[in-house]
């Protein structure tokens, strides 16, 4: 599939590492890809078991003291404290060139 008449806008994730950061330091509106799960190991298992799994995209729709996130066409609210422990990616965004 060619990306012929589209250009790759990166988003201001507002992570302060290009790479990777955790998921509560991402502006809402971006979407990003789950790269890292920091937490211990049953909480990790659990938040696989609800979709956030490693490669998993998800968009981060507000970031307020409950962060709430689409994964797998479901919402959740997650703590920022839980937040922290995901380490994401942020996505480029195609657009269509004017």
């Amino acid at each position: 599939m060619s990306n012929q008449g589209s250009k790759v806008i990166k988003l201001s994730s507002g992570c302060t590492n290009p790479v990777t950061c955790p998921l509560n330091q991402v502006k809402a509106g971006t979407a990003v890809k789950i790269k890292q799960l920091d937490a211990p190991p049953e909480v990790a298992h659990r938040l696989r078991e609800m979709g956030f799994c490693e490669e998993q995209k998800l968009r981060l729709l507000t970031q307020n003291t409950t962060i709430i996130c689409q994964v797998c066409n479901a919402r959740f609210g997650l703590s920022t404290d839980l937040a922290r422990q995901i380490l994401v990616e942020p996505l480029p965004v195609f657009r269509q060139a004017s």
